[in-house]
């Protein structure tokens, strides 16, 4: 039984290490004078690298809400090309407080990095990433951005050696 353990821990080490594949992104710092409570509520996704459980999904949003215990309860959803909504609940704690980087778990026991590496003074939008170059998330608390916007965070993103070519816009719909 033991032997078992063993070789399903090695065998999820070895998945999530492959999972790894773009780069570490532990030289982008999370953002500092991080407020909790002001990132808190409705976000967009403007734009997102491409992953399996996102596939085919479109008009995505992020609820974050603060809990009483301290932990930030999570509701991600959007809609598949049939109009039916997915959504997915998790759970995120920050491990140092006034640093925007959180622990996020939709498949407890484990959790993952999200890392806040670029957030406006009004906390209007973020670039959001995880510990790997593979996951990257532009978030605004509106569906749309400026252009000059758009251009400025891409130029961020260029120079933090992220793959331009895999970002993908989101055209928002409306739903019935």
């Amino acid at each position: 039984m033991r032997r078992c353990f063993t070789v399903v821990c090695a065998a999820i080490c070895a998945l999530f290490a492959g999972c790894r594949s773009a780069g570490s992104t532990e030289n982008l710092e999370p953002v500092s004078g991080f407020e909790t409570e002001k990132y808190m509520g409705l976000w967009y996704e403007v734009a997102r690298f491409p992953h399996w459980f996102e596939r085919d999904l479109h008009n995505v949003t992020a609820v974050y809400k603060l809990e009483e215990n301290g932990t930030v309860s999570v509701e991600n959803s959007g809609f598949k090309p049939v109009g039916k909504r997915s959504v997915t609940k998790g759970v995120a704690f920050q491990p140092e407080k006034g640093i925007g980087l959180l622990k996020v778990s939709f498949f407890r026991p484990f959790y993952g990095e999200y890392r806040i590496i670029f957030l406006e003074k009004d906390y209007s939008a973020a670039i959001v990433t995880s510990s790997s170059k593979d996951y990257l998330w532009i978030l605004s608390r509106t569906p749309e951005l400026p252009e000059a916007k758009k251009v400025q965070y891409l130029d961020y993103i260029r120079r933090w050696g992220f793959p331009l070519e895999k970002l993908q816009w989101m055209n928002w719909q409306k739903q019935p």
